[in-house]
């Protein structure tokens, strides 16, 4: 049975979305954000981030930006940790590739139980990361974030690697690996080209074209 303490799945669907927002980003989260990144109606959300507030999970005074409690940011690493396990058990036992994962991982995730999930965990030998590079949470919610940069603010001439991709766009994400920019892949940035809106890139001796907002999704790190 899935813990009895545990957020409706529209709940926690709320809740990592608030997370992941301010995972890889220090700015504040607005209803607006949500709805975008939920692709639900703003009344929706301001409904629905009420009662969050009113159960104790989010802080969100008037006119003011949207904020996990102690609590809610507990359940919202949670179904986190739930998520990136799953995504790494889809890749690696099942065969998906890394654009295909998200969707099936996001209705597996609020159907497994806590015993499930370390079980999970001890089969893949207690990875520190999905297939998109994000951390996986601890069992304690810890969270052990890796130190990088987008590839736009990246110095030219300097050996990097790629460390994290951000998965919200599947056709993105096939085309960098046509690209031969998956995780681990390591590159040097030749010329940032900004008035072109451009990155040019060396990956394993092949020169790659890169447009700015897809820089913008890739974080990388000293190689």
């Amino acid at each position: 049975m899935t813990a009895p303490d545990r957020p409706t799945p529209t709940g926690e669907d709320y809740l990592k979305a608030v997370w992941r927002a301010q995972e890889w980003s220090d700015a504040p989260v607005t209803p607006s954000d949500l709805a975008a990144a939920l692709g639900a109606a703003r009344s929706t959300v301001s409904e629905t981030v009420r009662r969050l507030a009113d159960q104790g999970l989010l802080n969100h005074p008037s006119y003011g930006s949207i904020a996990l409690t102690d609590e809610g940011r507990r359940q919202a690493v949670d179904v986190v940790r739930r998520h990136r396990l799953v995504e790494t058990f889809l890749v690696r036992m099942l065969g998906y590739t890394w654009d295909e994962v998200h969707d099936d991982a996001e209705v597996i995730e609020h159907a497994v139980s806590d015993r499930f999930v370390e079980r999970l965990d001890a089969a893949l030998g207690h990875p520190t990361r999905d297939p998109h590079g994000d951390p996986i949470p601890g069992p304690d919610g810890t969270v052990h974030r890796p130190r990088a940069t987008t590839l736009d603010l990246a110095t030219a001439g300097v050996p990097l690697r790629v460390v994290r991709v951000a998965d919200d766009d599947p056709d993105l994400l096939r085309h960098l690996a046509e690209l031969g920019l998956g995780l681990d892949a390591e590159l040097t940035v030749v010329e940032q080209q900004t008035y072109a809106g451009l990155v040019l890139l060396d990956v394993g001796g092949g020169t790659q074209r890169l447009g700015v907002s897809a820089a913008r999704s890739i974080w990388v790190g000293s190689s």
